[in-house]
């Protein structure tokens, strides 16, 4: 089995921000609950508020909209482009997304990819988090509990974040663009949650 990280690893920028500027265009009513967006992201900054607290304030904007999951599957015809050619040119049935980004978003892309899915679970009606965000030994967590003997031949990912993913993966790869190179996880700090 191969493991990959998402956003800015498989998929060509940042997929949740991504979604919430489209849903600005197609509901610019959004765009009130900017200010609000704002301060929280200073709080989060300032380490006032922890990642859990911020993402669930932020996705609170999901409350303000109606068919959510037609504005999903409308962005994704939108955006499935930004799938990388590398990673599609490597696509097997048995690879497995895991991802901080909202389960609600990366759900139908990873369907129509034929791939399994790990995030972070939103409540679409409220933006509240149902768990911890799936980042860094978080992710270590949900993989062992879905795939209890699972075997990770390759892992692949953007971010030092995922170190203890990458510790459990025969080979690790860093992403950058499309630029892969091979990853000593040895080297990273094993300190990063």
């Amino acid at each position: 089995m191969n493991v990959y990280d998402f956003d800015k690893t498989i998929y060509a920028g940042d997929s949740t921000i991504d979604f919430y500027l489209y849903c600005l265009r197609k509901r610019p009513k959004l765009i009130t609950r900017a200010f609000t967006q704002a301060y929280d992201l200073s709080l989060y900054t300032l380490k006032r508020i922890d990642t859990n607290a911020f993402k669930s304030r932020f996705f609170s904007f999901l409350k303000n909209l109606d068919h959510l999951q037609e504005l999903v599957s409308d962005f994704w015809v939108c955006n499935d482009h930004k799938i990388k050619q590398w990673y599609l040119n490597q696509k097997e049935a048995t690879d497995v997304v895991v991802s901080a980004s909202p389960k609600f978003l990366l759900e139908p892309i990873c369907k129509k990819l034929g791939i399994g899915l790990i995030a972070t679970d939103v409540d679409i009606y409220t933006g509240q988090l149902r768990g911890c965000n799936c980042k860094g030994k978080e992710k270590v967590r949900r993989f062992q509990a879905q795939y209890p003997d699972a075997i990770i031949h390759k892992f692949y990912s953007d971010s030092n974040s995922d170190a203890p993913l990458a510790r459990l993966a025969r080979e690790a790869f860093l992403v950058s663009g499309n630029k892969i190179s091979l990853w000593s996880v040895a080297n990273t700090d094993s300190n990063l949650s």
